[in-house]
């Protein structure tokens, strides 16, 4: 394939396979792999410069996370995600998420909900430095730690799914263009909502949110020719 950006793959044997995800994760986020594409793991792993053997167990760890799908003796598909899918991933996690805020908001301990203020100063940090995979991970340690102060461990899990199968395409093109940033900060607005009590605010926040997410989403897909 031959255009995947070179990355520094020279980690130990046993943190290779992670390290070989990681970068996956990135060409995903970045565009460089395409929804609907096939790729062979030992094809990228030419374009690494390793054996096809940790990229294949990281290509089945991103399966395992919905991001691509294998197709017998070919590859793995990225998985593709349309207008139509993402609309109903944002209904279902409004259904869930705004009035579990409230809940939350009213129930939760001030020390709980404080203990989310360092992962949300991560999620704008990792905006304001164009580091994109540390945005995606602290958004979603947030997202899910503060649904878990609900006590509901499936309903974590239900959300965690849609996450994984609604994650943005082409946020290199949101990330020059800086609509990731008003994104991140609303993360702190929520929480700071939720330490005064205000519950109603707090859910309006959270529909606001969400809706922002999806507007990036159409734009990442108009960015990349979706």
């Amino acid at each position: 394939m031959g255009h995947l950006t070179q990355r520094d793959l020279n980690a130990s044997r046993e943190r290779l396979r992670d390290q070989v995800a990681h970068a996956l994760r990135a060409a995903l986020i970045s565009g460089e792999l395409r929804p609907g594409v096939v790729y062979s793991a030992p094809t990228l792993a030419e374009d690494f410069g390793i054996s096809a053997t940790p990229v294949r167990e990281a290509m089945l760890d991103l399966a395992r996370e919905g991001l691509v799908e294998p197709v017998r003796n070919k590859g793995f598909r990225v998985t593709e995600v349309d207008e139509r899918d993402l609309d109903q991933y944002t209904e279902i996690r409004a259904l869930i998420e705004i009035p579990t805020v409230g809940r939350i908001t009213r129930i939760a301990a001030r020390e709980d909900l404080e203990a989310l203020r360092p992962v949300a100063e991560d999620i704008v940090r990792a905006a304001r430095e164009h580091d994109l995979i540390g945005y995606l991970e602290a958004d979603r340690l947030f997202h899910l730690t503060l649904l878990g102060l609900a006590g509901n461990e499936r309903l974590v899990e239900t959300v965690g799914d849609l996450r994984k199968r609604s994650r943005l395409y082409g946020l290199t093109a949101l990330d020059k263009s800086g609509d990731l940033v008003p994104s991140a900060e609303e993360h702190l607005e929520l929480l700071d909502l939720m330490l005064a009590g205000d519950a109603k605010g707090a859910e309006k926040c959270m529909t606001r949110h969400l809706g922002h997410v999806r507007s990036l989403w159409a734009k990442g897909d108009r960015a990349t020719g979706k």
